[in-house]
């Protein structure tokens, strides 16, 4: 049996110098999605207001790796709003003012903003209650993303003013079909026998990004 790591096979070609595959595989429409089912579905949240053309602001709430930050982006492609993205971790009041100003800006002459605020539940609670105006007036679309309980980390007040929408871990089944559509994009097929395969899964614990960050050493290894 090849061990998950062990070197096998001639090596692809082509690999080198390339784009990480997270990034070659990011979902260009929010129909190529894996997983999120829940809110992606045709009776989910999210296509329930793409389809009535009334997107609000949102909270995404889940692990890391499900795809928070990649659909955020879809939704501004899809509403044509123009797509800004923050760190709560690395963004402070400055960086605030000058995101809210080009926010207004952009209003003022006809064009919405989708603010992506990755990591929201670390702003306190001053920094939280200053999206609430532009939140109001419809200037920005707020889409948090935490890993924490929204309703132990954010404010009542922003609380009140976006939908909370839980994302899963991949299945399974999940993460196979994304095995499989790197193995299309790569151009490779994985050198590993079922039961290293399923260790493959098991090892990414439903966690896109991590599971591509483990195929990328196993093409490496080869």
């Amino acid at each position: 049996m090849t061990d998950l790591f062990e070197t096998a096979g001639e090596a692809p070609t082509k690999t080198n110098g390339l784009r990480p595959l997270a990034d070659r595989l990011r979902p260009q429409v929010l129909a190529e999605v894996i997983g999120q089912k829940q809110i992606l579905g045709p009776e989910g949240p999210l296509s329930v207001m793409l389809a009535a053309k009334a997107l609000g602001s949102i909270i995404f709430w889940g692990p890391p790796g499900v795809g928070k930050t990649t659909i955020a982006r879809l939704l501004a492609q899809e509403t044509d709003l123009h797509f800004i993205q923050i760190s709560a971790i690395f963004s402070g009041v400055p960086e605030l003012r000058k995101v809210f100003e080009a926010a207004k800006n952009r209003w003022d002459n006809g064009q919405g903003t989708l603010l992506f605020v990755d990591e929201i539940h670390r702003f306190n609670k001053a920094q939280q209650d200053s999206f609430l105006p532009l939140m109001e007036n419809g200037t920005i679309i707020l889409v948090g993303a935490t890993t924490e309980n929204p309703s132990f980390e954010l404010n009542n007040a922003l609380l009140s003013r976006a939908q909370v929408m839980v994302l899963e871990r991949l299945n399974p089944e999940e993460l196979e079909l994304l095995v499989q559509r790197t193995e299309a994009e790569a151009g490779v097929q994985l050198p590993l026998e079922m039961d290293a395969r399923t260790s493959l899964l098991e090892m990414a614990d439903g966690d896109g990004r991590s599971l591509l960050n483990l195929i990328e050493q196993v093409i490496a290894s080869q």
